[in-house]
């Protein structure tokens, strides 16, 4: 038993409707997300609270009562299984239409006690491992043709977004290397599957997040009152299974036979973890980890040095062995994981009464409620990351001691340190998510001295490599 004290959970769910409307209007308008949470930490003095979050009134049919989560500690809570479930919490009491996904359940709202979970995962798990052995080579071909169009518009304009390119070169890689069906054989999906597979993702979302395509109150008015009616992307999501459909049988026949499941199951499952889990993740990630990398001449220096010193111990080959090999190359990924995490919220729900402990208490969670964890926040909990504010691109590294901290990282769903099972809700892809992210990073610095960013969406320059080693 701990001996931390006791504490009633401090905050206010406000007013009926007037409260929560007030909250929404602060997390999207007055304050934004991360001022919203951070300025009701000070306010209630403790890093959990009771808070509303939208989707509120006058959204109908949504509960938007949480126990919002913010220090590193208590976040642990949101992955014990005995503890808590995630039944259709994905993005917390508001569930996007299953129109969206072809009218199934797919394995992200599933939680770990429900039956078809198990086989669903196990599925999802076994596709990532039979890709690992094509991973690599599909993902410098995808890239390859990304950095092409980088470089020919940063010679003719001075400068790129990457934005689009590296989507183009995202979708391509990950139908190819889990599905076996390439994009660039169906010239209509070539050009439009990722734009198809961001209008699905913003339709699901817009009603949770902010966003800059329109200014107040009209967002608030045209994105944030109502769900989305899936007929908008319908035709899309559609050309996008039948894609999948055809150039990826022999996937589609193997899991049949192997998992039992329905063709149905197979492929509205793995457009969630291609479209919304892969593609959705990376889209928010990659920016970040370019961004910190290509602001900082002198980490490009380091890193550069480590990847062109590795790849020569391995052969001049880029593999998996080649950047586990590659502590500073590893560490940054973590870092920009850590500081920027893809997913900024994580939602359980109590599955029984307990109590959850903080850094300096402990409190009452009753059976029901719904506990949200702002993981931008609980990230740079002071108490367990030094300067937690700050980057630190070799805070992970075995020779500061950092691996120790990988245990307190948790943009998977779970900690850095732990593996996905058919027990847990952690990311199925976690290990290839981080991988893959030190291939890219090590590919560039195979192919270029050094690149420039602006901070935002945009390369400002790119210098060749001096020595090139083995692309494929």
């Amino acid at each position: 038993m701990s001996s931390l004290p006791l504490k009633s959970i401090p905050g206010s769910y406000g007013l009926p409707l007037i409260g929560s409307f007030k909250d929404r209007l602060d997390y999207f308008w007055f304050q934004g997300q991360d001022t919203f949470f951070r300025s009701r930490v000070a306010k209630y003095q403790s890093t959990v609270f009771r808070t509303n979050i939208p989707p509120s009134f006058p959204f109908i049919g949504v509960d938007p009562r949480i126990i919002a989560i913010t220090d590193c500690k208590s976040f642990e809570a949101l992955f014990d299984m005995s503890l808590v479930e995630k039944k259709d919490i994905l993005v917390g009491n508001y569930m996007p239409s299953v129109r969206y996904t072809g009218s199934t359940r797919v394995l992200a709202y599933l939680d770990t006690s429900e039956e078809r979970h198990a086989v669903i995962k196990t599925f999802v798990m076994e596709a990532l491992r039979k890709a690992s052995t094509t991973w690599v080579a599909d993902l410098q071909e995808s890239l390859g043709g990304m950095f092409e169009t980088l470089e020919k518009e940063v010679k003719e304009k001075g400068k790129a977004s990457f934005i689009a390119p590296v989507q183009r070169c995202l979708f391509r890689f990950l139908c190819k290397v889990l599905v076996g069906a390439d994009p660039m054989a169906v010239p209509e999906v070539r050009e439009d599957g990722w734009t198809i597979l961001d209008k699905w993702l913003a339709l699901q979302l817009l009603p949770t997040v902010k966003t800059g395509a329109v200014p107040q109150p009209l967002q608030e008015i045209l994105f944030h009152s109502f769900p989305f009616p899936f007929f908008m992307v319908s035709n899309g999501y559609r050309k996008i299974y039948e894609f999948l459909k055809k150039e990826g049988r022999p996937f589609i026949d193997s899991a049949k036979e192997e998992y039992g499941l329905t063709e149905e199951e197979i492929l509205h499952n793995i457009i969630f973890v291609i479209g919304f889990n892969a593609f959705g993740g990376f889209t928010v990630f990659l920016p970040s980890l370019l961004n910190a990398i290509g602001t900082d001449t002198s980490l490009q220096a380091q890193l550069r040095a480590e990847v062109k010193h590795t790849m020569q111990t391995h052969g001049g080959r880029l593999s998996f062995q080649a950047v586990e090999d590659m502590s500073l190359v590893k560490s940054t990924v973590y870092e920009v994981l850590r500081l920027n995490p893809p997913v900024a919220l994580q939602f359980a729900r109590a599955r029984r009464d307990f109590e959850l402990e903080s850094h300096e208490c402990k409190y009452g969670i009753r059976k029901g409620e719904l506990l949200c964890g702002y993981q931008t926040l609980a990230m740079r909990d002071s108490r367990v990351f030094t300067d937690g504010e700050k980057f630190v691109a070799d805070r992970f590294t075995k020779e500061n001691g950092g691996e120790a901290l990988l245990k307190h990282l948790f943009w998977s769903n779970g900690p850095q340190t732990g593996s996905p099972t058919i027990n847990n809700k952690q990311c199925a892809a976690k290990d290839y998510v981080v991988a893959t992210a030190w291939l890219i990073v090590a590919e560039i610095f195979s192919r270029y001295e050094s690149f420039g960013t602006d901070g935002s969406s945009t390369i400002t320059s790119l210098q060749e490599s001096r020595v090139m080693v083995n692309q494929y």
